[in-house]
């Protein structure tokens, strides 16, 4: 865990934040509930990709075979979407989730976008793959549920719009155990890298309501 300059606990400073964490660590969950909570507009790399592939866009066709195969999309490509996400957000308080994921894409959006807190979610590999046996989504909206955990108040519906929920592709447990190797070898530098910026701050736990008391108590310190 790193300590925090005063300088960057300053809550004059636009929120500019970054949310890391394996797949199916809850990152999604931890996101929905600092929107809630501090009103900060949340960019998912991971849902904009995927409303581009139900569209089938071009870039939707471009991704798909990398997501199928639980593969990174190239940088390039990760840089240009987010970059034009960032232009549309303005200067609002941003929290992105799912980017950056090399070091490349971090540099580049530390150039254009200077982030000032990292939030590291670590959870352990064997609580994600049985996880994500029982995840179901709302793929428009990207609300997640967990049978077991965090059920739909209907089985098989979103609670909000009655919609019918799926499973992800790359929600198989076959493909989440590349995705983890990928993740542990590709993302390590990144974390390395937002270390060495001291702006990471890592929370440790098998559930987001574990982890979540002190992200909440970590993220009000930017926000009034």
């Amino acid at each position: 865990m790193v300590k925090l300059s005063a300088s960057l606990l300053s809550k004059a400073n636009t929120f500019r934040a970054v949310i890391l964490g394996a797949p199916a660590s809850g990152k999604g969950t931890v996101s929905s509930r600092i929107v809630k909570t501090f009103g900060v507009t949340h960019v998912s790399s991971g849902d904009k990709l995927r409303d581009h592939v139900t569209r089938s866009t071009e870039l939707g066709k471009e991704v798909k075979k990398y997501m199928d195969e639980g593969s990174f999309v190239p940088d390039e490509t990760m840089i240009s979407l987010i970059g034009h996400e960032l232009k549309l957000a303005g200067d609002k308080n941003i929290l992105l989730d799912g980017f950056p994921r090399t070091v490349a894409q971090a540099d580049k959006l530390q150039q254009q976008f200077k982030v000032n807190i990292v939030l590291n979610l670590i959870v352990p590999h064997s609580i994600i793959i049985d996880r994500v046996k029982n995840r179901w989504v709302h793929l428009s909206s990207g609300r997640v549920y967990n049978v077991g955990f965090n059920d739909p108040k209907i089985s098989g519906k979103d609670d909000v719009t009655g919609e019918p929920l799926s499973q992800r592709i790359d929600d198989r447990p076959d493909v989440v155990a590349k995705r983890l190797q990928d993740y542990a070898t590709k993302t390590a530098p990144v974390i390395e890298y937002y270390k060495k910026l001291g702006i990471l701050m890592d929370f440790h736990g098998n559930t987001t309501d574990e982890m979540w008391p002190q992200i909440k108590s970590h993220v009000a310190k930017f926000i009034e």
